[in-house]
């Protein structure tokens, strides 16, 4: 049986990657699920995470966010894990009586993090809040009033931290930050506060310029030397890619063009494709990039799976540049003017069109863990659901790897 789980990215007030939450609810051995219960789904992802993925592949050594129903944590489920590792997350359907009061004083006094999720005040949790480092505020069901009706109920508990959640617009965020949450999750860094035009500065120019070389037809090895070597910074990060472990290879390289020729074509258009999300993303999450790069990376594989008469190379730049304007703060239809980019390809990421495109939209689906929508579009597009989730898996980890090769 295969394990399988989805992680979203929560940051602190300065976009500063915190934790992920795991969202996972069932395997994808299984149709999806709609008779498993919340009790069932969190003993499934306690047995993944001890027995197939772990922790540490999951979360890069950041906290992990893990939903624990009622009865799980009376029966002491977030004792199989790290308490270095975890924030016991406490569902919204707990209900909020002696049992659970003991079951969270007990995880208290062995070191473990508590958060209360989509919190709704009831005067029945406040015996709770001396045991609470977080509550999550859920922004697409929390109203003005009820915000402030949580900000008065907890301001005798000042360790407590707020989390914002569900987090779609720049406002949200703004106001988020103005009633005092520390954290916040949620797609928000993909929808970025809406900016005339974007400047670029030369190093971005000249990755543009490769961006152009490597979606030609033949590769003018020549030319993408030249702009290597006129970018002191781009010559070294090259050559540290060439000889990073994860190609485990053993050549002494004596010139950029003996780089270039090493890596390959297809590994070149990979490793400028890698350059132009970190040109771009500077100030950024780390894993806004890395989340670019799964993107382009799933893109990739499943064209290669699915359609393998379609351009691999350019569905890897649809899923890649999806999240350009995140990274930039920059409208979408703009920067894609700006860019040496086909039609095609243009139209993918910003209408999400064509066939390569349908595999952004599964991409999209599978970061949110929406696994009833994901079993209907996998029919619809006519692709395998396992192994599409499992693809998935394997660009998530191929993008951890390039960004720690570039870094």
């Amino acid at each position: 049986m295969n394990f399988y789980v989805a992680r979203q990215p929560i940051f602190d007030k300065n976009k500063n990657l915190f934790a992920y939450e795991l969202l996972l609810r069932d395997s994808l051995d299984n149709v999806f699920p709609q008779n498993i219960n919340d009790d069932e789904a969190t003993a499934k992802i306690i047995e993944g995470l001890e027995f197939n993925l772990g922790l540490e592949s999951l979360t890069q050594g950041t906290l992990a966010f893990i939903n624990f129903t009622h009865d799980s944590l009376v029966n002491g489920y977030p004792l199989l894990l790290d308490k270095e590792k975890i924030m016991v997350e406490v569902l919204e359907t707990a209900k909020p009586n002696n049992k659970l009061l003991a079951a969270c004083i007990n995880l208290k006094e062995k070191g473990y993090s508590i958060a209360l999720d989509d919190y709704e005040h009831d005067s029945a949790w406040k015996q709770f809040f001396s045991y609470v480092d977080i509550i999550k505020l859920d922004y697409s069901l929390t109203s003005e009033p009820q915000f402030q009706e949580i900000i008065a109920a907890l301001s005798s508990y000042p360790d407590i931290k707020l989390l914002a959640e569900k987090i779609e617009t720049y406002s949200e965020f703004q106001h988020a930050l103005g009633i005092g949450c520390e954290y916040f999750q949620g797609y928000f860094f993909s929808r970025p506060e809406v900016i005339k035009t974007v400047a670029f500065n030369p190093s971005q120019v000249s990755v543009i310029n490769l961006m152009s070389e490597i979606n030609k037809g033949e590769l003018d090895i020549k030319k993408i030397t030249s702009i290597f070597e006129d970018e002191v910074n781009l010559s070294f990060k090259l050559l540290r890619y060439v000889q990073s472990p994860i190609f485990k290879r053993n050549t002494t390289i004596q010139s950029i063009k003996q780089a270039l020729l090493v890596l390959g074509i297809d590994e070149l258009r990979r490793f400028i494709c890698l350059l132009f999300t970190a040109q771009f993303s500077v100030g950024k999450p780390k894993q806004l990039t890395v989340m670019a790069l799964a993107r382009g990376r799933f893109c990739e594989l499943m064209v290669k799976a699915a359609l393998p008469s379609h351009s691999q190379s350019s569905a890897f730049l649809i899923g890649l540049l999806s999240l350009i304007d995140a990274m930039v703060d920059g409208d979408i239809q703009e920067l894609m003017d700006k860019l040496p980019l086909h039609d095609d390809i243009k139209n993918a990421i910003i209408s999400r069109k064509g066939e390569s495109a349908n595999f952004l939209k599964l991409c999209e689906l599978f970061e949110k863990a929406d696994w009833q929508n994901i079993e209907r579009f996998c029919q619809k597009i006519e692709v395998d659901r396992e192994q599409s989730g499992l693809l998935f898996q394997d660009a998530i980890i191929w993008a951890d790897e390039r960004m720690s090769a570039i870094h």
